[in-house]
């Protein structure tokens, strides 16, 4: 069965994307912890993250490096924290999140709630940092 993320990438679910090539995908959270939240996933469809062939596993990553300068430029903070965790979406994916402290990366706090254009403006700052 195809995951949420699987339709995105097939655009069968609109989403705000940040970047894409033949093999990965960025785009927003839609229930952010913090303004600048994307999601970077790959697009075969495979559960666990480390489950991916190295040489994709190793493309991910400079891949969401990529993601991160951009997302660090738009959204200035003292890093961008990174965490996979995997088990709300069957997918693998990671989670890039500007952070100036460890607390914003604390996924059982309240999400932000974005209208559609406040995303859209989100997404443009970063694909143009």
């Amino acid at each position: 069965m195809s995951s949420i993320f699987t339709k995105i990438v097939k655009g069968e679910i609109p989403s705000h994307k940040i970047a894409e090539n033949d093999n990965f995908l960025a785009f927003l959270d839609i229930t952010p912890l913090r303004k600048g939240h994307v999601l970077v996933i790959p697009k075969l469809e495979v559960d666990y993250i480390f489950d991916l062939e190295d040489h994709l596993l190793s493309d991910f990553h400079i891949f969401t490096k990529e993601i991160a300068i951009k997302i660090k430029k738009a959204f200035p903070c003292k890093k961008i924290g990174m965490t996979v965790i995997g088990l709300e979406v069957p997918h693998a994916h990671i989670h890039l999140i500007p952070m100036n402290s460890i607390s914003d990366m604390n996924f059982l706090q309240e999400k932000l709630v974005l209208s559609h254009q406040e995303l859209a403006d989100i997404a443009n700052l970063i694909i143009n940092a």
